[in-house]
């Protein structure tokens, strides 16, 4: 009888392993590397709209430096805010006239979609300045300031849904 019970357990893990492992895979490769997102509010229009789905590469600044203008999901005192990165560390930023200075060098920004409020700020080492496309109608580094790298939980520019607006947003 005991080889029976016993049997029927090897049976039940063979037969059912291989589910287990591959909900762990999958938990494991949403948890570590890349995530559906959703964007809220209309902080990022033109580009982003309220509701869009898009995939957030949690992985890929573990390989890469963050750069100027890339999209990113930052970790905003207990939400998650998805805005562009305009300031790298140490640099200073500057909005004169609605135009974008870095270091006092003029730098083109096609992504702001309204008029920017003059303002300056040096960004702390190891900080990044992200600001909405949508500059009237967005809570970013103004009012938080700049966010730690240990903030910046990965990047994102692929639209999945809805199917209209699939594709890079880069």
């Amino acid at each position: 009888m005991a080889k029976t019970s016993e049997n029927r357990v090897i049976s039940f893990i063979r037969e059912y392993l291989p589910y287990v492992v591959l909900i762990v895979l999958v938990l494991l490769f949403k948890r570590y590397c890349y995530s559906p997102v959703q964007v809220k509010g209309d902080s990022m229009l033109d580009t982003l709209q309220d509701g869009d789905i898009m995939l957030l590469d949690i992985i890929g600044y573990r390989f890469h430096d963050i750069k100027r203008f890339d999209i990113v999901v930052v970790d905003a005192e207990q939400e998650w805010i998805i805005k562009r990165v305009i300031g790298l560390p140490g640099e200073k930023i500057e909005y004169k006239d609605n135009q974008l200075y870095v270091n006092g060098k003029k730098v083109k920004d096609a992504y702001g979609s309204q008029e920017t409020k003059d303002f300056q700020v040096t960004v702390p080492e190891n900080s990044y300045f992200v600001l909405g496309d949508n500059r009237t109608n967005s809570l970013d580094s103004r009012y938080f300031g700049a966010f730690p790298k240990k903030n910046i939980i990965g990047k994102t520019s692929i639209t999945l849904f809805p199917f209209s607006r699939i594709g890079n947003k880069e």
